[in-house]
């Protein structure tokens, strides 16, 4: 089992560009971490943290990237039986909505959160709810200052809310999946080293650390990877796991999202549906290799 987790933590480990090779490295072992812990016993409920807000977008508006993989993830989880909530911007609410409509759940609930609003009854709220656990994915985190930057250095406190504060609040467990260094959970790496890896990493390195950590070439794997990683932990949940890790429901979500939310790629800026200037193509082989690996 662990062997074949390793295997699917390599397909996740793809350079795509970015100076992430060291990151692989530092982080390796971590998606076998995170899902044998997860699938140990049924999480009550799981929060999921996403939304990149991208302001030089045609037009400004959430990334492809996070959200996409997050209604993913809430998808698989509610087939298992674990209730989500997902948790993200007020910028990016309408994608979070457009994203699940597009996997088919209309009743998992977004907390949606101003830039300058109070967290603390998020915070509680969750606590009553009884999540268990958070997951990260593709979550613009704090630099060194307290600021979120983009991977351009650019300051986007004005549409991020600093959600850092609930990821950390616990008394969840913590997941986060990132690919550029900035994102929610790469606090866990190794002191400066995005830094000396990542272009501009000084001054985007995200501090805010995470139980378990998953790298991937695009975060949008590492919900492929997570996935998968729980069907090939657990025997029970597998076939219905699998299940989810289907093209046309990637490809239903990315559509629906894109229209509706709308969102950009972060890499383009335009409204089309690409993640990270990457195609569905792409994404769609690196799918079906995680899958036949678990």
């Amino acid at each position: 089992m662990r062997d074949r987790i390793d295997r699917i933590e390599a397909l996740l480990h793809q350079e795509v560009g970015r100076g992430a090779t060291a990151m692989f490295a530092a982080s390796l072992g971590g998606l076998w971490a995170a899902v044998s812990a997860l699938s140990a016993v049924r999480p009550h409920g799981v929060g999921i943290l996403t939304g990149f807000f991208v302001p030089r977008g045609t037009p400004p508006a959430a990334e492809t990237d996070g959200p996409a993989g997050a209604a993913l993830m809430a998808l698989a989880l509610s087939r298992i039986g674990v209730g989500c909530r997902l948790l993200t911007d007020a910028a990016c609410r309408t994608a979070c909505e457009a994203a699940l409509l597009g996997s088919g759940l209309t009743a998992v609930p977004v907390d949606a959160v101003a830039p300058d609003a109070p967290l603390e009854p998020v915070i509680e709220a969750w606590r009553a709810h009884g999540i268990d656990w958070m997951i990260a994915i593709e979550r613009c985190g704090q630099s060194a200052d307290g600021r979120p930057r983009n991977m351009r250095g650019e300051d986007i406190s004005a549409h991020a809310a600093p959600l850092d504060r609930v990821f950390t609040a616990g008394p969840w467990r913590t997941i986060a999946i990132g690919d550029g260094g900035n994102e929610v959970g790469m606090g866990a790496l190794p002191a400066g080293l995005i830094a000396r890896e990542v272009p501009l990493g000084a001054t985007i390195a995200c501090v805010t650390p995470a139980e378990f950590l998953i790298t991937a070439g695009v975060s949008h794997w590492g919900a492929y990877g997570l996935i998968a990683g729980l069907a090939a932990c657990h025997a029970g949940w597998r076939k219905t796991l699998l299940d989810c890790l289907d093209p046309a429901i990637d490809r239903r979500i990315l559509e629906t999202l894109v229209e509706r939310g709308p969102a950009v790629d972060g890499v383009t800026l335009r409204r089309m549906l690409t993640i990270d200037g990457l195609d569905l193509t792409v994404h769609r082989a690196k799918l079906e290799q995680v899958r036949t690996t678990a």
